[in-house]
């Protein structure tokens, strides 16, 4: 026996809400008639989906495994229904997204209500932080990320590209001296972001070498971008920042380039990730072409950062 739709997307949304009575409410159903329409579902699929207790319910590990199928089996029906010309491909429903805090207060939240505008059947849930989440396991639809994609079961789009460099301000470099080449940092205070592992980098001429925090004494170790970035424009030692945060600091001198002809040497993109489906919904569809649209076709770090002086000053 086949899966009633209607079913799937009260699925969904109380997965989303975590509250099947107010899922129910947005679909125009009754609580009783949402929670039969809930435990039918279980029936069919043979699993508990949600968990529910007198105070609250939680996604089960099977509801959660089987949230991505029937996001797809939703979208794949509304897009078979537009292909006839029927139903509505229009973009409606809670978007899920999440992406780097700093990034975020930087360049999205500013635009966001442009895109409430031109979408107002969409609401947008924003789970913002420096740390990354479990797409999967947090039930998003969307996340922006900086790292490489790893997970088979994920696919990805660009935003645009993410050069990371190294930088100091002027007042440390006065203090400590300028590094020449890349084993100079082992005299240098370092600010660590999130963890200690030595991070690769490249240089124009296609050398390698090591930021490396090692066990240094008298080092700073954050997990937030912009007090990151803050803390270096103070004179706390070295950081390494993607270009989008720091752009406008290095074009009014508050920041300076170190070890101008190095950058990191991981792949430094903005991607857009998000489950492997046949089928995006118009929701993910239209958010990502927004982003594209204001911030990936003409990425404002790379029209406004300046050229950088290949004096390396002293050692």
């Amino acid at each position: 026996m086949g899966i009633d739709t209607d079913e799937l997307r009260l699925f969904i949304l109380a997965a989303e809400l975590l509250n099947i009575s107010a899922a129910g409410r947005k679909l125009g159903m009754a609580p009783a008639v949402s929670s039969a329409k809930l435990s039918k579902l279980e029936h069919r699929v043979g699993s508990e989906l949600l968990h529910r207790t007198t105070r609250k319910v939680t996604l089960s590990v099977e509801g959660a495994d089987f949230l991505p199928f029937a996001k797809e089996m939703v979208a794949q029906e509304e897009a078979g229904l537009a292909a006839l010309g029927h139903g509505s491909a229009n973009a409606t429903g809670t978007l899920r997204f999440t992406a780097p805090s700093t990034f975020a207060q930087m360049y999205i939240a500013p635009i966001l209500h442009e895109f409430l505008d031109q979408y107002p059947e969409v609401s947008l849930d924003l789970r913002l932080s420096d740390l990354p989440f479990n797409l999967t396991e947090g039930s998003f639809d969307l996340a922006l990320r900086f790292a490489p994609l790893s997970e088979t079961s994920l696919k990805r789009r660009k935003l645009a590209d993410g050069k990371r460099i190294l930088c100091a301000s002027p007042s440390y470099l006065e203090a400590y001296g300028t590094p020449a080449t890349p084993s100079d940092l082992a005299h240098h205070k370092l600010i660590a972001f999130g963890h200690l592992d030595p991070r690769p980098l490249k240089s124009t001429q296609g050398d390698i070498a090591m930021f490396e925090y090692g066990d240094k004494k008298n080092q700073l170790i954050m997990d937030d971008g912009l007090s990151q970035k803050q803390a270096t424009i103070s004179g706390a030692g070295i950081s390494m920042n993607a270009v989008w945060s720091v752009h406008e600091e290095l074009s009014s001198g508050q920041l300076k380039r170190v070890l101008p002809d190095y950058e990191a040497a991981e792949e430094n993109v903005l991607w857009m990730i998000y489950p492997k489906s046949n089928v995006l919904s118009p929701k993910v569809r239209v958010f990502m072409d927004f982003l594209i649209a204001k911030i990936g076709k003409n990425p404002p770090w790379e029209s406004q950062l300046p050229e950088v002086s290949s004096d390396h000053g002293r050692g």
